[in-house]
């Protein structure tokens, strides 16, 4: 039998952002302007955007995932994030990918979203 893939010990779970990239504060400005439609807080606060890469030719890449698998909005969340993302200027093109490993969790909120929901 072989093993099914398992992260190598050390690896990272989330791919790092791009966070040095000039691009990305905007980026992320812009997503913060998507909320879920259940929650009073942005889906980035809320923890729910992974990985935003910026390859050299301004490309942008988003990993993120849902509070639940079986959220109501599932399928036109990564819609509405490219929506933001993509008209920014020097933004060439947005590809947003869902995941759900790591599995989302109240822990990856930022404290702002723990205040505004009352978990502070």
């Amino acid at each position: 039998m072989t093993d099914t893939q398992s992260p190598v010990e050390g690896t990272p779970l989330i791919a790092p952002s791009s966070t040095d990239h000039p691009l990305y504060e905007t980026i992320v400005e812009a997503i913060r302007s998507v909320y879920d439609p259940e929650i009073p807080v942005n889906i980035f606060d809320l923890g729910l955007i992974y990985t935003i890469d910026i390859s050299d030719d301004n490309a942008v890449n988003v990993i993120m995932t849902l509070t639940a698998p079986g959220c109501p909005v599932a399928g036109e969340m990564p819609g509405w994030v490219a929506d933001a993302v993509e008209p920014l200027p020097g933004v060439k093109h947005v590809d947003v990918a869902m995941t759900f490993e790591p599995q989302w969790g109240m822990e990856m909120m930022s404290d702002e979203a723990r205040l505004e929901l009352g978990f502070m």
